[in-house]
C-alpha cells in the first residue's frame, strides 16, 4: 500500500463498498479497497483498484490503509441482517476497534475528508414500537436507546466523528443508512437482509415448484428499503457537502414485510403459502426515514421505488439460486 490514491474504501470487499468502488473508478478516481475477507470472498473485485486484504481493527493496518490517501469512506463493520445482529452483539460491538482506529489513522495521515456509514439502528427503540411508525428524524437518536450491540457501536462511532471535527477540525461526514439492498449483496448464509432473503425464498419456490415460504414475524412489521444506487448517490453527496451532522439516508416508502413479499411474488409471477415464525428475530416493530433534513441540505432524497429496485435484485438473486442448485 504505497502508491498515492484519491480514495480509500474501507470495507471495499463488501456489498455497498464494492458498488461504491465501481462508481468512484468510473469517475476516473484512483481507489484503494481494503477488506478483512480473503479476496475470493469479496462481493466485487475491481482490477482497476488497489485491492488489499487487511484487518483494519489493528491500528498499524489502519495507518497503512490510509497512507497517501485524499479521502476515506469508512464502511467496514461486522454486520448482517437482523438474525445476525441479534445473535452476535459482541462481534458487532467489536467493530468499534475498526471505527476508532480508522478515524485516528485518517486524521494522523492528513486525510482531507472522512465519511462514516452509520445506521438507522442508532434510533431509540421506544420510537419504533408501532408498525404505523412516525418517520424517524435525526434528533430521534436521543435520548439514546439504540439497537443493542450494533446500534450502540454505530452511535458511539458517530460521536467520535463529531468530536474529531469539533476538537481537531477534521472534516467528518456521517450518513445513517436505512436497509440498503440490491444485486451483488449477501443473499444466503445468515447475514442477508430481508429483501435478499425474500428474493431467495421466492426464487427457491419458483425453481422447486414448492410454493411455500417462511416469513419472520407476523408480516405486519414495517420498514423502508433503499436501493443501492440511491445509497451511492446520497453517500457521495453527503461526503462532498459542508454539513457535519448525521443525515438520514433512506427511502421514505414504508411497507409491511407482507407487502415486501407481495412485490417479489408479483415480479416472479407466483403466489406462495406463507408460514409465519413469531419467534424469529424481528427487530423493532416499525422503522421509516424522515428525509426532511437531506432535502433541506442537499435538495435530494432517495427516489427509486421498491418495485423497481426489487425487480433488478430478484433477477440477480434468482440467477444465484439457480446456479447454486446446478
Amino acid at each position: 500500500m504505497s502508491k498515492q490514491v484519491d480514495v480509500v474504501v474501507a470495507g471495499g470487499g463488501g456489498f455497498i463498498g464494492g458498488h461504491l468502488a465501481a462508481g468512484l473508478l468510473s469517475q476516473g478516481l484512483t481507489v484503494r479497497c481494503v477488506d478483512i475477507k480473503p479476496r475470493h470472498a469479496w462481493h466485487q473485485v475491481h482490477p482497476g483498484a488497489e485491492n488489499v486484504v487487511a484487518d483494519l481493527s489493528l491500528l498499524d493496518s489502519a495507518r497503512a490503509a490510509v497512507r497517501d490517501a485524499g479521502q476515506v469512506y469508512m464502511l467496514a463493520a461486522d454486520m448482517g441482517g437482523m438474525g445476525f445482529i441479534e445473535n452476535n452483539k459482541a462481534a458487532c460491538m467489536l467493530s468499534v476497534l475498526t471505527s476508532t482506529h480508522m478515524l485516528k489513522a485518517a486524521r494522523e495521515a492528513g486525510v482531507e475528508r472522512y465519511f462514516y456509514s452509520s445506521s438507522a439502528c442508532v434510533y431509540a427503540a421506544g420510537k419504533q414500537a408501532d408498525a404505523d411508525v412516525t418517520a424517524l428524524r435525526e434528533q430521534d437518536a436521543y435520548p439514546a436507546q439504540p439497537e443493542d450491540g450494533y446500534g450502540w457501536e454505530k452511535l458511539f462511532s458517530e460521536r467520535m466523528c463529531r468530536h474529531f471535527e469539533e476538537d481537531f477540525g477534521f472534516a467528518c461526514r456521517v450518513a445513517r443508512y436505512h436497509n440498503v439492498y440490491g444485486p451483488e449483496g449477501t443473499w444466503t448464509g445468515g447475514r442477508e437482509k430481508a429483501p435478499a432473503a425474500v428474493c431467495r425464498k421466492v426464487a427457491e419456490a419458483v425453481l422447486t415448484g414448492e410454493h411455500r415460504i417462511d416469513v419472520w414475524g407476523d408480516g405486519r412489521q414495517t420498514r423502508s428499503f433503499m436501493y443501492v444506487d440511491d445509497c451511492l448517490r446520497g453517500t457521495q453527496l453527503i461526503m462532498r457537502g459542508e454539513h457535519g451532522v448525521p443525515v438520514n439516508l433512506g427511502s421514505g416508502e414504508l411497507v409491511t414485510v407482507d407487502r415486501l413479499v407481495d412485490v417479489v411474488e408479483e415480479i416472479a409471477g407466483v403466489r406462495c403459502e406463507r408460514t409465519y415464525h413469531l419467534d424469529a428475530p424481528q427487530g423493532v416493530r416499525g422503522r421509516n426515514s424522515d428525509n426532511t433534513l437531506i432535502r433541506e441540505l442537499y435538495g435530494w432524497e432517495p427516489s427509486i421505488s421498491l418495485a423497481d429496485g426489487l425487480e433488478k435484485t430478484y433477477a440477480w438473486v434468482y440467477d444465484q439460486v439457480k446456479r447454486a442448485g446446478q
